[in-house]
């Protein structure tokens, strides 16, 4: 039942954002591995997310209600990704941000599974699933990085002892 109302709010966000993949353009992924490597690097939930693009169930994952100030890197390659000050509530159940750290470190791909239209993030260098984006965020970006826990490291943000 939970699975079928969140199913039903994410389709009905609307999708104003465009991938950054064209159709037949192939993705530079700079980390390659085979499948056993994967296997062996990564947890057995994170490999069916990374790799398999799954799915965490919803207020399940480390992340969903984590407020600590840091960035959060891609559990695959350790990519940075996410900062905390992007980070907030978007009560869906997963860690939400509004915005990554660098466009050139996430791909948006188009994403029919389910039934519906989403678009897909990749982390850049490794081409592991991360989650979905949505146009329902807060502004001034409007966006909801909606991510696996998996799928993602937190690092905390060192002092600065120059303040």
């Amino acid at each position: 039942m939970l699975l079928l109302f969140t199913i039903n709010i994410i389709s009905s966000a609307q999708q104003n954002i465009k991938p950054n993949n064209s159709k037949g353009k192939e993705m530079n992924i700079k980390v390659q591995k085979t499948d056993r490597e994967w296997k062996e690097s990564l947890t057995p939930e994170q490999y069916q997310i990374l790799r398999e693009k799954g799915t965490e169930r919803p207020f399940t994952g480390k992340y969903w209600n984590f407020d600590e100030k840091g960035i959060y890197r891609c559990a695959a390659c350790g990519q940075v990704l996410f900062d905390s000050d992007t980070k907030f509530d978007a009560g869906c159940g997963w860690p939400s941000f509004s915005d990554v750290v660098n466009n050139k470190n996430v791909i948006l791909k188009d994403d029919y599974s389910l039934g519906m239209h989403r678009i897909e993030v990749m982390c850049s260098n490794c081409g592991g699933h991360l989650g979905h984006v949505f146009d329902d965020g807060p502004k001034p970006t409007g966006q909801r990085f909606c991510i696996n826990s998996a799928s993602i490291e937190f690092e905390k943000k060192k002092d600065d002892v120059h303040k």
